[in-house]
């Protein structure tokens, strides 16, 4: 049960997390907003580590965090350029069926197939991909539509690594220096980028307030995350925190008043499923 709640918890502040990413990508680009949003989760975190006697992680441990850490950067960039482009509602969905797959993916090689429930899960998924990928068109746009996905499909992969990863970093014990690390790899990553590119590193002060509001929650749903996999399974944990485009729908529906068309919200419920049967 307490893997249960925890993943939920996770699933909620990372959807709330990836709107407010969103937004904050529509204002400073992707890249600086998940650069900002770290810098400002290493503060907070650093700021934990001085009330709380937490042991420093072994060298595997860090290896891992930091792996972790990189690819689900990547993963965020990925999302947050998909939002500031397109729509929340269809990218957050998209990737998180990835995100959930993958570490069901791994339990075969560690545990065996899946279950009947899991496979007609994986059904669903497709069945979510086809419909959420539909515009007003029909099927007659799904190619063109289908190439839109591309981004949120690669930014499921990233997620889906990261889920695999971090819990093996934290499968030991500890959470708060393992997401120091985690988010010391993902700027790494940012600032090597940054440099090659040569690219702006201003950032608008008005802007801060939203990227503060994004790496808070960013980091809420690290942490039940990784409770939610020491108190559990890595599939369930995964499988529940995967199911964070609930919130970020909702969430761009009050506030940006994003509509989707009747295939789009039966491919967005197909996906929700999908993470549910999954978990079952």
């Amino acid at each position: 049960m307490a893997s249960i709640v925890f993943g939920l918890l996770s699933a909620l502040s990372w959807g709330a997390g990836d709107f407010t990413g969103g937004l904050a990508a529509r204002k400073v680009g992707a890249y600086r907003s998940v650069f900002y949003a770290e810098v400002i989760g290493v503060i907070f975190l650093f700021s934990v580590l001085a009330f709380i006697d937490e042991p420093f992680p072994d060298m595997r441990a860090r290896l891992f965090a930091l792996a972790a850490g990189m690819l689900g950067t990547v993963g965020l960039m990925l999302l947050y350029h998909a939002m500031a482009v397109g729509m929340m509602s269809i990218a957050a969905p998209v990737s998180a069926l990835l995100a959930a797959a993958m570490p069901v993916a791994v339990g075969v090689f560690t545990e065996g197939l899946p279950d009947f429930t899991t496979l007609i899960g994986f059904g669903f998924a497709l069945l979510a991909v086809w419909l959420v990928s539909q515009s007003e068109g029909g099927v007659t746009d799904i190619l063109s539509h289908l190439s839109d996905l591309k981004l949120p499909l690669l930014a499921g992969i990233g997620f889906g690594f990261y889920f695999v990863f971090m819990h093996q970093a934290t499968r030991d014990g500890g959470s708060v220096w393992h997401m120091v690390f985690s988010r010391t790899g993902g700027m790494t990553l940012i600032v090597t980028y940054l440099l090659v590119t040569r690219a702006d590193w201003k950032l608008e002060l008005s802007s801060l307030p939203i990227i503060s509001v994004n790496g808070i929650l960013d980091l809420g749903g690290n942490f039940f995350f990784i409770l939610a996999g020491q108190a559990g399974r890595l599939d369930v944990a995964s499988v529940l925190s995967a199911l964070f485009p609930g919130a970020t729908v909702i969430l761009a529906w009050i506030f940006l008043k994003e509509r989707l068309n009747r295939n789009q919200w039966i491919g967005v419920v197909f996906a929700l499923i999908a993470i549910i049967l999954m978990t079952v």
